[in-house]
């Protein structure tokens, strides 16, 4: 099952290292401004996309198996049908505690295969909505 319980949403959003598969440049779209909201909330953002060169001052890899630094949060801003090989790149690492889909994004068996794996799995929900509702009440007062 995915997680649903706001202590264990809470437990995940204390995870800080975080690559954005699908990071994108271009400010406006959600896949630039929810990772730019992470950085600017202490979150440790690592770029993953193939089609730029940075985001954030910091170079974006071209797949999730290029990162070389340590992930703790892989969240995904790609359609529902890629979702299957980026698991498999997750599956892979040893280091990946969350798989994070980004609202409108699911695939029932990538979910219980990442779940079998031990790793947790947060569908259809947006980190940066989750945050604010859970660990920045007074920002939203």
């Amino acid at each position: 099952m995915p997680v649903e319980s706001d202590a264990e949403l809470r437990e995940l959003l204390g995870l800080r290292t975080v690559a954005v598969v699908g990071c994108s440049a271009t400010p406006g779209k959600d896949a630039h401004e929810i990772p730019k909201y992470l950085t600017e909330h202490g979150y440790d953002v690592i770029p993953v996309n193939p089609n730029a060169e940075e985001v954030f001052g910091r170079p974006a890899y071209d797949s999730l198996s290029d990162v070389e630094e340590e992930i703790d949060t892989v969240d995904v801003f790609r359609p529902s049908e890629e979702v299957a090989g980026l698991t498999e790149e997750v599956l892979a690492r040893d280091d990946v505690n969350v798989l994070w889909l980004q609202l409108g994004i699911s695939d029932s068996e990538v979910e219980a295969r990442a779940e079998e794996a031990g790793i947790h799995v947060v569908v259809d929900r947006c980190m940066k909505v989750e945050h604010q509702r859970l660990h920045a009440p007074s920002e939203n007062a």
